[in-house]
């Protein structure tokens, strides 16, 4: 069944843009110094002959999506590189006509995983893993739904509805619960149409960050950003704290959480997450870290809102009954988190609730959001370290979710200078203040970028144009 409002892809443009981190994050056992982003253009083409473009962005994180002890960095950036071209064409070439929803969530049942099998082909040992190839395919797709806006000049937030969508949501999802229903249900029925514009904001404490001037080694920046925990806490105002953890490390973690508590007990902060960045192997190992900090620390226990990820991101080939932890905390999927059905399954095994990120695609959040409002888990969004355009989409969805606290959003801390062109138009996108991100200054159509009021020189783009892709 197609909709007069249906879209076809006609043309990718899609632009790499390096960018330097000030300071080095790390992922697990690995630490990064700088990132690629992927920005991508598409244009589409209405039934009526009418065109439009629109933009997407995510930042190629290979750490966070492709952890290997065989690659190196280098490998695995090149190889998401190479894929890029490839779902490029797939993306023009092999998508149906329709609403942007329709066509991602084709592409990622249907495309995605034959794109990977032949990329993949003679690369058993290490093959480029399901999480990375959906980074590639979410800035196709973020701009596909930027695209829809533009050329039937609405907010892509007011699409997710009967009027433009030609099915219900029993068209993409199956429900877990017997009491729940996804027939005439549509994603406007789990979203927030009239959302927040002030969001509270979550900082990250990777595990290279200095806490206090003495945690400093005289490497650090002095480009009059904060450096220390303690210096961005006051700077901003933050009352959220995502800390990052070794998972393998069962003392230095504990520490961690103590030291982090501590300070946000003497300057206020209130709420406080542990990532355990997916090393964990036996629940045992967080559940006598939590046991521990509630009988010793009840002060710094309860302002813990939630665990995030502890276990491997394969969540199929490791089934680990994680329900012990839940009973303690507020247990989120993050990396595992990878579809609606991902989250089905880790529900199945005691996770309670869903971290979302745009760099899964947009469809794909959107999707995982309502299957997960439907059977009562709670939401987060959770940052990439996204700079430049990936923070509207990501900040956008933030506030439709309708999440326990807020958004995470942490490129101002790696890299604040990457975004000084948007940054002119949503400044308060772009810089945390009074613990909050301002979206009042996003309007218009589609993600609402105001891209034509941003002056930012790109490279020249690779491009595929229908009926000539390889």
């Amino acid at each position: 069944m197609s909709k007069a409002t249906d879209i076809q892809i006609t043309k990718v443009d899609y632009y790499l843009l390096p960018v330097d981190m000030r300071m080095p994050l790390k992922f697990g056992p690995e630490s990064v110094s700088s990132v690629t982003c992927l920005r991508v253009a598409v244009e589409v083409t209405g039934a009526d002959g009418r065109r439009a473009t629109g933009w997407g962005e995510t930042p190629l994180s290979v750490t966070w999506a492709w952890p290997s002890n065989t690659l190196t960095y280098a490998e695995r950036y090149e190889a998401m590189v190479n894929l890029t071209q490839q779902l490029a064409s797939a993306w023009v070439e092999k998508t149906p006509s329709g609403h942007p929803l329709e066509i991602g969530h084709f592409f990622q049942t249907e495309c995605l995983p034959s794109e990977l099998s032949e990329f993949n082909s003679g690369h058993s040992e290490d093959p480029l893993p399901h999480l990375a190839g959906l980074i590639v395919a979410s800035a196709f797709d973020i701009a596909c739904h930027d695209a829809f806006g533009m050329l039937h000049e609405v907010d892509t937030y007011q699409t997710y509805n009967q009027e433009y969508l030609s099915s219900d949501l029993s068209r993409f999802l199956t429900a877990e619960d017997p009491t729940v229903s996804f027939e005439a249900m549509y994603p406007c029925d789990f979203l927030n149409l009239v959302p927040e514009t002030r969001l509270p904001v979550w900082h990250l404490v990777g595990g290279l960050d200095p806490i206090e001037q003495a945690d400093c080694t005289g490497h650090e920046p002095d480009d009059g950003y904060p450096v220390t925990l303690r210096d961005w806490i006051t700077s901003d105002q933050l009352n959220c704290l995502k800390i990052k953890l070794r998972g393998n490390d069962q003392g230095w973690d504990y520490d961690r959480l103590i030291r982090v508590g501590d300070l946000s007990i003497e300057l206020g902060v209130e709420h406080l997450s542990a990532d355990f960045n997916c090393t964990v192997k036996d629940p045992a190992y967080v559940n006598k870290i939590l046991d521990r900090l509630s009988a010793e620390r009840s002060d710094i226990n309860r302002r813990i809102l939630y665990v995030e990820q502890p276990f491997p991101y394969d969540l199929k080939a490791n089934q680990i009954d994680v329900s012990s932890v839940s009973e303690r905390q507020p247990l989120f999927l993050d990396e595992s988190a990878h579809d609606w059905q991902y989250v089905a399954l880790g529900r199945s095994l005691g996770w309670t609730g869903v971290a979302l990120k745009t760099c899964k695609t947009q469809s794909g959040a959107i999707l995982s959001l309502c299957w997960a409002k439907a059977h009562g888990m709670p939401l987060m969004v959770q940052d990439l370290t996204n700079p430049m355009l990936a923070q509207i989409p990501h900040v956008r969805l933030a506030a439709h979710a309708g999440t326990i606290m807020g958004v995470e959003s942490n490129g101002m801390q790696f890299y604040p200078d990457a975004s000084l062109p948007e940054a002119q138009v949503h400044g308060g996108i772009y810089r945390r203040r009074n613990g909050h991100l301002d979206l009042s200054t996003l309007s218009g159509y589609g993600f609402g970028y105001r891209l034509d009021e941003m002056s930012r020189d790109l490279p020249s783009p690779q491009t595929i144009c229908r009926g000539d892709a390889s």
